[in-house]
Protein backbone atom coordinates (compact mmCIF):
# COMPACT_ATOMS: atom_id res chain seq x y z
CA UNK A 1 0.00 0.00 0.00
CA UNK A 2 1.40 3.36 -0.96
CA UNK A 3 1.14 6.23 1.37
CA UNK A 4 -1.82 8.67 0.16
CA UNK A 5 -1.33 11.78 -1.59
CA UNK A 6 -2.07 14.03 1.24
CA UNK A 7 0.81 12.72 2.89
CA UNK A 8 3.43 13.09 -0.08
CA UNK A 9 2.14 16.96 -0.37
CA UNK A 10 2.87 17.17 2.99
CA UNK A 11 6.22 15.87 2.59
CA UNK A 12 6.44 18.18 -0.27
CA UNK A 13 5.56 21.44 2.14
CA UNK A 14 8.91 19.89 4.80
CA UNK A 15 11.10 19.63 1.83
CA UNK A 16 10.28 21.26 -1.45
CA UNK A 17 8.38 19.09 -4.60
CA UNK A 18 11.61 19.34 -6.17
CA UNK A 19 13.09 16.33 -3.20
CA UNK A 20 10.06 14.13 -2.98
CA UNK A 21 10.59 11.51 -5.76
CA UNK A 22 7.52 8.96 -6.66
CA UNK A 23 7.63 5.18 -7.94
CA UNK A 24 8.03 7.03 -11.61
CA UNK A 25 10.87 9.20 -10.65
CA UNK A 26 12.67 5.79 -8.89
CA UNK A 27 12.46 3.70 -11.98
CA UNK A 28 15.13 5.35 -13.93
CA UNK A 29 17.07 5.66 -11.01
CA UNK A 30 20.03 3.08 -9.74
CA UNK A 31 18.74 1.20 -6.49
CA UNK A 32 22.46 0.26 -5.59
CA UNK A 33 23.53 -3.30 -4.24
CA UNK A 34 19.73 -4.42 -3.50
CA UNK A 35 17.07 -3.80 -6.14
CA UNK A 36 14.26 -3.93 -2.90
CA UNK A 37 16.15 -0.40 -2.02
CA UNK A 38 13.63 1.63 -3.77
CA UNK A 39 10.85 -0.77 -2.78
CA UNK A 40 8.92 1.69 -1.01
CA UNK A 41 7.82 3.83 -3.89
CA UNK A 42 8.44 7.16 -2.25
CA UNK A 43 11.70 8.79 -1.97
CA UNK A 44 12.56 12.18 0.03
CA UNK A 45 15.90 14.33 0.28
CA UNK A 46 15.86 16.65 3.19
CA UNK A 47 18.78 19.34 2.37
CA UNK A 48 19.68 19.72 6.27
CA UNK A 49 19.51 18.21 9.88
CA UNK A 50 16.32 20.58 10.03
CA UNK A 51 14.61 19.44 7.26
CA UNK A 52 15.67 15.90 8.45
CA UNK A 53 13.57 16.58 12.24
CA UNK A 54 10.78 18.04 9.79
CA UNK A 55 10.46 14.62 8.35
CA UNK A 56 10.71 12.51 11.20
CA UNK A 57 8.94 14.55 13.69
CA UNK A 58 5.76 14.22 11.06
CA UNK A 59 5.99 10.31 10.12
CA UNK A 60 6.70 9.79 13.79
CA UNK A 61 3.13 11.63 14.67
CA UNK A 62 1.33 9.28 11.49
CA UNK A 63 3.67 6.11 12.23
CA UNK A 64 5.33 6.37 8.42
CA UNK A 65 8.22 3.73 8.63
CA UNK A 66 11.05 5.34 7.37
CA UNK A 67 14.47 3.83 6.24
CA UNK A 68 17.21 6.12 5.76
CA UNK A 69 19.62 5.27 2.97
CA UNK A 70 23.11 6.63 2.15
CA UNK A 71 25.05 5.69 -0.84
CA UNK A 72 23.09 1.98 -1.17
CA UNK A 73 25.91 -0.17 -1.18
CA UNK A 74 24.99 -2.33 2.17
CA UNK A 75 25.07 -5.83 1.59
CA UNK A 76 22.86 -7.26 4.32
CA UNK A 77 19.65 -5.70 3.51
CA UNK A 78 19.69 -3.05 5.79
CA UNK A 79 18.57 -0.13 3.09
CA UNK A 80 15.47 -2.57 1.94
CA UNK A 81 11.95 -0.75 2.15
CA UNK A 82 8.43 -1.60 1.57
CA UNK A 83 5.22 -0.33 0.21
CA UNK A 84 3.80 2.20 3.05
CA UNK A 85 7.20 3.03 3.92
CA UNK A 86 9.94 6.22 2.59
CA UNK A 87 12.89 6.33 1.77
CA UNK A 88 15.29 9.53 3.57
CA UNK A 89 17.81 9.67 1.40
CA UNK A 90 20.65 12.09 3.00
CA UNK A 91 22.62 12.58 -0.11
CA UNK A 92 21.69 16.22 0.01
CA UNK A 93 23.88 16.70 3.34
CA UNK A 94 27.02 16.40 1.41
CA UNK A 95 29.53 19.35 1.93
CA UNK A 96 32.70 19.28 3.96
CA UNK A 97 31.87 21.95 6.64
CA UNK A 98 35.36 21.71 8.08
CA UNK A 99 38.76 19.83 7.45
CA UNK A 100 41.71 20.81 9.96
CA UNK A 101 45.02 19.26 9.32
CA UNK A 102 46.76 20.61 12.40
CA UNK A 103 43.86 18.43 14.78
CA UNK A 104 44.02 15.92 12.16
CA UNK A 105 39.72 16.71 12.00
CA UNK A 106 37.11 16.75 9.97
CA UNK A 107 33.10 17.80 10.23
CA UNK A 108 31.24 16.24 7.02
CA UNK A 109 27.44 16.03 6.33
CA UNK A 110 26.30 11.97 6.27
CA UNK A 111 25.88 12.30 2.03
CA UNK A 112 29.55 12.77 1.76
CA UNK A 113 30.78 9.99 -0.38
CA UNK A 114 34.26 8.27 1.48
CA UNK A 115 35.47 9.10 -1.91
CA UNK A 116 35.08 12.81 -1.23
CA UNK A 117 36.49 12.79 1.75
CA UNK A 118 39.81 11.10 0.87
CA UNK A 119 40.29 13.20 -1.78
CA UNK A 120 39.89 16.54 0.51
CA UNK A 121 42.16 15.12 3.26
CA UNK A 122 44.68 13.65 0.50
CA UNK A 123 45.67 17.60 -0.17
CA UNK A 124 46.97 17.98 3.21
CA UNK A 125 48.69 14.57 3.53
CA UNK A 126 46.13 13.32 5.45
CA UNK A 127 43.54 10.23 5.18
CA UNK A 128 40.11 9.08 6.38
CA UNK A 129 41.62 5.94 8.11
CA UNK A 130 39.61 3.43 6.31
CA UNK A 131 38.85 2.24 3.00
CA UNK A 132 36.98 -0.40 1.21
CA UNK A 133 35.89 -0.98 -2.71
CA UNK A 134 32.79 1.04 -2.75
CA UNK A 135 34.63 4.29 -1.63
CA UNK A 136 32.74 6.14 -4.72
CA UNK A 137 28.79 5.42 -3.44
CA UNK A 138 29.13 4.82 0.03
CA UNK A 139 28.42 7.92 2.27
CA UNK A 140 30.05 8.52 5.89
CA UNK A 141 26.28 8.55 7.36
CA UNK A 142 26.13 4.68 5.86
CA UNK A 143 29.22 3.71 6.72
CA UNK A 144 28.95 5.21 10.68
CA UNK A 145 25.56 3.45 11.09
CA UNK A 146 26.84 -0.04 10.08
CA UNK A 147 30.35 0.71 11.45
CA UNK A 148 32.34 0.04 8.34
CA UNK A 149 35.57 -1.71 8.64
CA UNK A 150 37.56 -2.27 4.97
CA UNK A 151 40.90 -3.31 4.46
CA UNK A 152 42.46 -0.54 6.79
CA UNK A 153 40.37 -1.68 10.25
CA UNK A 154 43.46 -3.70 11.69
CA UNK A 155 45.42 -0.54 11.13
CA UNK A 156 43.44 2.44 12.41
CA UNK A 157 39.70 0.56 13.52
CA UNK A 158 36.61 0.51 12.11
CA UNK A 159 34.23 3.54 11.69
CA UNK A 160 33.52 3.47 15.63
CA UNK A 161 37.40 4.27 16.48
CA UNK A 162 37.09 7.17 13.71
CA UNK A 163 34.06 8.85 14.71
CA UNK A 164 34.54 11.39 17.60
CA UNK A 165 31.39 12.74 17.20
CA UNK A 166 28.23 13.02 15.56
CA UNK A 167 24.68 14.92 15.31
CA UNK A 168 21.80 12.58 14.96
CA UNK A 169 18.10 13.02 14.42
CA UNK A 170 16.08 10.93 16.85
CA UNK A 171 12.48 9.10 15.64
CA UNK A 172 10.77 12.17 17.87
CA UNK A 173 12.34 14.63 15.24
CA UNK A 174 14.46 15.53 18.38
CA UNK A 175 18.23 16.67 17.72
CA UNK A 176 21.11 14.69 19.19
CA UNK A 177 24.32 16.97 19.49
CA UNK A 178 27.02 15.02 20.26
CA UNK A 179 29.67 16.66 17.67
CA UNK A 180 32.90 16.90 19.47
CA UNK A 181 36.16 16.76 17.72
CA UNK A 182 38.63 15.92 20.58
CA UNK A 183 39.07 12.23 21.57
CA UNK A 184 38.67 12.72 25.70
CA UNK A 185 35.14 13.55 26.48
CA UNK A 186 33.85 12.41 29.53
CA UNK A 187 30.64 13.69 30.02
CA UNK A 188 28.04 11.34 30.68
CA UNK A 189 27.17 8.22 29.18
CA UNK A 190 28.24 8.39 25.39
CA UNK A 191 24.83 7.97 23.95
CA UNK A 192 25.66 8.47 20.64
CA UNK A 193 27.40 5.88 20.64
CA UNK A 194 24.52 4.01 20.12
CA UNK A 195 24.27 5.23 16.77
CA UNK A 196 27.54 3.44 15.69
CA UNK A 197 26.24 0.18 14.25
CA UNK A 198 22.98 0.58 14.49
CA UNK A 199 21.61 0.51 10.91
CA UNK A 200 19.54 3.50 11.54
CA UNK A 201 17.12 1.83 13.35
CA UNK A 202 17.81 4.16 16.86
CA UNK A 203 18.12 7.71 15.24
CA UNK A 204 19.46 9.13 11.55
CA UNK A 205 22.85 10.27 11.96
CA UNK A 206 23.37 13.83 10.07
CA UNK A 207 26.89 14.97 10.69
CA UNK A 208 30.18 13.40 11.69
CA UNK A 209 33.36 14.59 13.08
CA UNK A 210 36.09 12.43 12.40
CA UNK A 211 40.15 11.82 13.39
CA UNK A 212 42.11 11.46 10.38
CA UNK A 213 45.82 9.83 9.59
CA UNK A 214 48.68 10.39 7.88
CA UNK A 215 48.14 9.55 4.43
CA UNK A 216 50.03 6.26 3.88
CA UNK A 217 54.08 6.65 2.73
CA UNK A 218 54.77 5.04 -0.74
CA UNK A 219 54.19 1.26 -1.05
CA UNK A 220 55.18 -1.83 -2.54
CA UNK A 221 52.10 -4.02 -3.81
CA UNK A 222 52.81 -8.09 -4.27
CA UNK A 223 50.58 -10.56 -5.24
CA UNK A 224 51.36 -13.97 -4.00
CA UNK A 225 50.41 -17.56 -4.39
CA UNK A 226 49.77 -19.90 -1.42
CA UNK A 227 48.66 -23.42 -1.35
CA UNK A 228 46.15 -23.04 2.38
CA UNK A 229 44.87 -20.55 4.79
CA UNK A 230 47.26 -22.10 6.93
CA UNK A 231 50.30 -20.79 4.66
CA UNK A 232 48.33 -17.11 3.93
CA UNK A 233 48.32 -16.80 7.36
CA UNK A 234 52.25 -17.53 8.13
CA UNK A 235 52.83 -14.83 5.59
CA UNK A 236 50.32 -12.36 6.93
CA UNK A 237 52.99 -13.05 10.68
CA UNK A 238 56.01 -12.43 8.80
CA UNK A 239 54.56 -8.93 7.26
CA UNK A 240 53.49 -7.78 10.30
CA UNK A 241 57.00 -9.28 12.32
CA UNK A 242 59.37 -7.38 9.52
CA UNK A 243 60.76 -4.50 11.30
CA UNK A 244 61.65 -2.85 8.18
CA UNK A 245 57.81 -2.93 6.76
CA UNK A 246 54.85 -1.45 7.98
CA UNK A 247 51.98 -3.52 6.74
CA UNK A 248 49.15 -1.50 4.69
CA UNK A 249 46.91 -4.59 3.37
CA UNK A 250 46.63 -7.96 3.75
CA UNK A 251 43.92 -8.96 1.51
CA UNK A 252 42.84 -12.80 1.14
CA UNK A 253 41.36 -14.24 -2.07
CA UNK A 254 40.90 -17.64 -3.08
CA UNK A 255 41.41 -18.93 -6.64
CA UNK A 256 38.12 -18.80 -8.08
CA UNK A 257 37.42 -15.11 -6.77
CA UNK A 258 40.51 -14.48 -8.70
CA UNK A 259 40.20 -16.91 -11.92
CA UNK A 260 36.76 -15.34 -12.83
CA UNK A 261 38.55 -12.06 -12.23
CA UNK A 262 41.03 -12.20 -14.42
CA UNK A 263 38.32 -12.87 -17.13
CA UNK A 264 36.36 -10.36 -16.31
CA UNK A 265 39.32 -7.93 -16.33
CA UNK A 266 41.56 -9.39 -18.97
CA UNK A 267 44.22 -10.08 -16.55
CA UNK A 268 46.54 -12.65 -18.35
CA UNK A 269 49.53 -11.37 -16.22
CA UNK A 270 47.80 -12.51 -13.31
CA UNK A 271 46.41 -15.58 -14.49
CA UNK A 272 49.49 -17.88 -13.70
CA UNK A 273 49.16 -17.08 -9.84
CA UNK A 274 45.40 -17.13 -9.63
CA UNK A 275 45.62 -21.22 -10.80
CA UNK A 276 46.71 -21.06 -7.08
CA UNK A 277 44.34 -22.39 -4.53
CA UNK A 278 44.38 -19.03 -2.62
CA UNK A 279 46.02 -15.64 -2.97
CA UNK A 280 47.74 -13.15 -0.47
CA UNK A 281 47.59 -9.30 -1.97
CA UNK A 282 50.33 -7.34 0.52
CA UNK A 283 50.96 -3.93 0.10
CA UNK A 284 53.52 -2.84 2.30
CA UNK A 285 55.06 0.91 3.22
CA UNK A 286 58.83 2.03 4.01
CA UNK A 287 61.22 4.62 4.08
CA UNK A 288 61.45 4.78 0.54
CA UNK A 289 59.79 2.96 -2.66
CA UNK A 290 63.25 1.17 -4.00
CA UNK A 291 64.16 -0.09 -0.39
CA UNK A 292 60.61 -1.01 0.27
CA UNK A 293 60.40 -3.16 -2.85
CA UNK A 294 63.40 -5.06 -2.27
CA UNK A 295 62.49 -5.79 1.47
CA UNK A 296 58.99 -7.11 0.35
CA UNK A 297 60.91 -9.17 -2.80
CA UNK A 298 63.42 -10.56 0.23
CA UNK A 299 60.83 -11.51 2.53
CA UNK A 300 59.16 -13.49 -0.43
CA UNK A 301 62.38 -15.28 -1.32
CA UNK A 302 62.53 -16.60 2.02
CA UNK A 303 59.36 -17.25 2.48
CA UNK A 304 59.10 -19.06 -0.60
CA UNK A 305 62.70 -21.19 0.39
CA UNK A 306 60.44 -22.11 3.47
CA UNK A 307 57.42 -23.92 1.39
CA UNK A 308 55.12 -20.85 2.47
CA UNK A 309 54.80 -19.24 -0.87
CA UNK A 310 54.55 -19.80 -4.50
CA UNK A 311 54.77 -17.89 -7.15
CA UNK A 312 54.69 -13.83 -6.33
CA UNK A 313 54.34 -11.00 -8.32
CA UNK A 314 55.71 -7.54 -7.21
CA UNK A 315 53.61 -4.46 -9.11
CA UNK A 316 55.98 -2.36 -11.13
CA UNK A 317 54.35 0.42 -11.82
CA UNK A 318 50.84 1.77 -10.49
CA UNK A 319 48.70 0.37 -13.29
CA UNK A 320 50.14 -3.58 -12.34
CA UNK A 321 48.97 -2.16 -8.93
CA UNK A 322 45.43 -0.85 -9.76
CA UNK A 323 44.98 -4.74 -11.53
CA UNK A 324 46.03 -6.71 -8.61
CA UNK A 325 43.33 -4.46 -6.49
CA UNK A 326 40.81 -4.71 -8.92
CA UNK A 327 41.26 -8.00 -9.07
CA UNK A 328 40.38 -8.26 -5.32
CA UNK A 329 37.46 -6.04 -5.38
CA UNK A 330 35.95 -7.48 -8.43
CA UNK A 331 33.27 -9.56 -7.96
CA UNK A 332 33.24 -11.13 -11.55
CA UNK A 333 31.93 -14.77 -9.75
CA UNK A 334 28.38 -12.97 -8.75
CA UNK A 335 28.11 -12.21 -12.42
CA UNK A 336 29.53 -15.24 -13.60
CA UNK A 337 27.00 -17.25 -11.23
CA UNK A 338 23.89 -15.01 -9.62
CA UNK A 339 22.14 -15.67 -6.77
CA UNK A 340 24.63 -16.99 -4.35
CA UNK A 341 24.37 -16.42 -0.78
CA UNK A 342 27.28 -13.83 1.04
CA UNK A 343 28.23 -14.50 4.79
CA UNK A 344 30.67 -11.91 6.41
CA UNK A 345 32.14 -13.56 9.35
CA UNK A 346 35.35 -12.47 11.75
CA UNK A 347 37.57 -15.50 12.97
CA UNK A 348 40.81 -14.57 15.06
CA UNK A 349 43.58 -15.74 12.92
CA UNK A 350 45.25 -18.41 15.23
CA UNK A 351 41.77 -20.29 14.30
CA UNK A 352 41.01 -18.72 10.82
CA UNK A 353 42.74 -21.93 8.90
CA UNK A 354 40.78 -24.44 10.67
CA UNK A 355 37.60 -22.76 11.18
CA UNK A 356 38.14 -22.18 6.52
CA UNK A 357 38.77 -26.00 6.41
CA UNK A 358 36.00 -27.36 8.74
CA UNK A 359 33.44 -24.76 6.70
CA UNK A 360 34.49 -26.33 3.36
CA UNK A 361 34.21 -29.80 4.62
CA UNK A 362 30.49 -29.23 5.94
CA UNK A 363 29.67 -27.72 3.20
CA UNK A 364 30.75 -30.73 0.85
CA UNK A 365 29.00 -33.12 2.84
CA UNK A 366 25.73 -31.00 2.82
CA UNK A 367 25.57 -30.58 -0.62
CA UNK A 368 28.37 -31.33 -2.93
CA UNK A 369 26.77 -29.34 -5.85
CA UNK A 370 27.26 -25.80 -3.56
CA UNK A 371 31.02 -23.98 -4.43
CA UNK A 372 32.42 -21.98 -2.02
CA UNK A 373 34.47 -18.62 -3.24
CA UNK A 374 36.26 -16.35 -0.73
CA UNK A 375 38.09 -13.12 -0.15
CA UNK A 376 38.69 -10.92 3.11
CA UNK A 377 40.94 -8.76 5.17
CA UNK A 378 43.23 -11.29 7.22
CA UNK A 379 44.84 -8.68 8.98
CA UNK A 380 41.99 -8.47 11.27
CA UNK A 381 40.26 -12.22 9.93
CA UNK A 382 37.43 -11.02 8.27
CA UNK A 383 36.10 -13.08 5.73
CA UNK A 384 33.58 -12.97 2.85
CA UNK A 385 32.44 -16.39 2.43
CA UNK A 386 30.02 -16.66 -1.00
CA UNK A 387 28.27 -20.18 -1.41
CA UNK A 388 26.88 -20.79 -4.70
CA UNK A 389 25.97 -23.15 -7.48
CA UNK A 390 25.21 -23.29 -11.37
CA UNK A 391 21.86 -22.22 -10.59
CA UNK A 392 20.93 -19.41 -8.04
CA UNK A 393 20.68 -20.65 -4.30
CA UNK A 394 19.24 -17.47 -3.01
CA UNK A 395 16.37 -18.68 -1.22
CA UNK A 396 18.30 -21.37 0.95
CA UNK A 397 20.16 -18.43 3.06
CA UNK A 398 18.90 -19.56 6.50
CA UNK A 399 19.46 -23.35 5.35
CA UNK A 400 23.48 -22.65 4.68
CA UNK A 401 23.84 -20.14 7.19
CA UNK A 402 24.71 -22.48 10.66
CA UNK A 403 26.90 -24.29 9.16
CA UNK A 404 29.01 -20.78 8.33
CA UNK A 405 27.96 -19.10 11.40
CA UNK A 406 27.78 -21.83 14.42
CA UNK A 407 31.26 -22.09 16.52
CA UNK A 408 32.62 -18.52 15.25
CA UNK A 409 31.77 -17.58 19.06
CA UNK A 410 33.49 -20.80 20.38
CA UNK A 411 36.75 -19.78 18.51
CA UNK A 412 36.25 -15.91 19.60
CA UNK A 413 34.55 -14.55 15.98
CA UNK A 414 31.65 -13.53 14.85
CA UNK A 415 29.20 -14.08 12.38
CA UNK A 416 28.66 -10.62 11.65
CA UNK A 417 32.02 -8.68 10.82
CA UNK A 418 31.43 -5.54 9.44
CA UNK A 419 27.88 -5.63 6.79
CA UNK A 420 25.40 -5.59 9.82
CA UNK A 421 22.38 -7.11 10.39
CA UNK A 422 20.10 -5.67 8.11
CA UNK A 423 17.25 -8.28 7.00
CA UNK A 424 19.93 -10.96 6.39
CA UNK A 425 21.18 -12.04 9.27
CA UNK A 426 17.87 -11.29 11.55
CA UNK A 427 17.22 -15.10 12.21
CA UNK A 428 21.00 -15.55 13.01
CA UNK A 429 21.45 -13.17 15.27
CA UNK A 430 18.69 -14.18 17.52
CA UNK A 431 19.59 -17.44 17.22
CA UNK A 432 22.80 -16.98 18.20
CA UNK A 433 22.79 -13.69 20.36
CA UNK A 434 23.26 -13.41 23.50
CA UNK A 435 19.86 -13.03 25.52
CA UNK A 436 20.78 -10.43 27.82
CA UNK A 437 22.45 -8.38 25.10
CA UNK A 438 19.52 -8.96 22.78
CA UNK A 439 17.44 -8.08 25.39
CA UNK A 440 19.40 -4.59 26.17
CA UNK A 441 18.88 -4.07 22.23
CA UNK A 442 14.94 -4.05 22.35
CA UNK A 443 14.85 -1.76 25.24
CA UNK A 444 16.56 0.51 23.93
CA UNK A 445 15.15 0.52 20.69
CA UNK A 446 11.49 0.54 22.52
CA UNK A 447 13.01 4.20 24.45
CA UNK A 448 14.59 5.76 21.52
CA UNK A 449 11.83 4.57 18.83
CA UNK A 450 8.84 3.50 20.86
CA UNK A 451 6.59 3.41 17.31
CA UNK A 452 8.95 1.39 15.81
CA UNK A 453 9.14 3.86 12.51
CA UNK A 454 12.94 3.60 12.04
CA UNK A 455 13.99 1.35 9.66
CA UNK A 456 11.35 -1.25 10.50
CA UNK A 457 12.01 -4.67 10.32
CA UNK A 458 15.75 -4.40 10.54
CA UNK A 459 18.73 -5.85 12.99
CA UNK A 460 15.72 -7.47 15.25
CA UNK A 461 13.36 -9.71 14.73
CA UNK A 462 10.61 -8.57 17.07
CA UNK A 463 11.65 -5.82 18.58
CA UNK A 464 9.11 -3.84 18.28
CA UNK A 465 5.31 -4.15 15.88
CA UNK A 466 6.55 -1.47 13.50
CA UNK A 467 5.47 0.90 11.84
CA UNK A 468 3.55 -0.82 8.98
CA UNK A 469 2.22 -3.30 11.36
CA UNK A 470 0.30 -0.53 13.65
CA UNK A 471 -1.17 1.03 10.68
CA UNK A 472 -2.37 -2.05 8.66
CA UNK A 473 -3.14 -4.35 11.88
Amino acid sequence: MCLPSEIVADLAGLVGSAHVRDAADLAGRDPGVDPRNFGAGLLVRPADTGEVAAVLAYCNARRIGVVPQGGRTGLAGGAESRPGELVLSLERLDRIETLDPWSRTAVAGAGVTLAALATAAAAHGLSPGIDLGARASATLGGLVSTNAGGNGAFRHGTMRTRVLGLEAVLASGAVLDALGRVRKRNEGLAVEQLLIGAEGTLGVVTRVALELVAADRRAATALVAVEDAARAVELVRRVRAAGSLEALALEFLSGNHARAACRALGARELEPIAAAPYLVLVEVAGVDEAATAEALVELLATASAAGIVGEALVAQHEGQRQTMWRLREDWAIDRERPGGLWYDVSVPLDGLAGYLERCREQLATHDASLDVVVIGHLGDGNLHVTVNAERPISERYEEIAPIVADGLAALGGSFSAEHGIGLEKRATLARLGDPTRLALMRAIKGLLDPNGILNPGKVLTDALAGARGRRDG
